[in-house]
């Protein structure tokens, strides 16, 4: 176990964690809300002396809490509308293509949200983030086989609802 180093935690995980909490939360300004509060934690957890077996699945541990804090305040629901990847592909898409991508990544988008809360975090840490399922565990507080199986069991869902809405 480590003493916590702010500043390494800052510099090595900062962009990565309001990467995934912009996913979870749905929202820029809730993202960085979210991060503040992460690191404000971190900070408070490092003056204390809290040692970390596995720091970066402690820190999105965190996050992940500070999340599902702003997930439960009401007042703030209805500002999770942006898709999970502003981003086009390279190239030149046509308007047509720019409007279908956009749709899809709302409706990917839409589905992420509809699923319940650990395994939409377990699957945006798996597929976003590039965790480890064991890191995944530390920071969804399961073991590695239940991080495996949310991950699965949100891919499922996902693809069932999908499919469906091609119909």
């Amino acid at each position: 176990m480590a003493a916590l180093n702010i500043d390494e935690l800052v510099k090595d995980y900062a962009r990565p964690v309001h990467a995934y909490l912009w996913r979870l939360t749905g929202d820029a300004q809730a993202a960085e809300d979210c991060l503040q509060e992460t690191f404000l934690k971190a900070v408070r957890a490092a003056a204390e002396g809290t040692r970390v077996t596995h720091p970066r699945a402690w820190l999105y541990a965190v996050a992940t809490n500070a999340a599902r804090s702003f997930g439960r305040s009401a007042s703030r629901r209805g500002r999770r509308e942006q898709a999970l990847d502003p981003e086009l592909a390279d190239g030149k898409p046509s308007v047509a293509e720019v409007a279908e991508h956009r749709q899809r990544l709302r409706d990917v988008a839409a589905a992420v949200r509809r699923l319940p809360r650990k395994q939409q975090a377990a699957l945006l840490l798996r597929k976003y983030q590039g965790l480890e399922y064991d890191d995944i565990a530390v920071a969804l507080g399961c073991s590695p086989e239940a991080a495996r199986a949310n991950v699965y069991q949100a891919l499922r869902r996902l693809r069932i609802w999908l499919v469906e809405e091609e119909r």
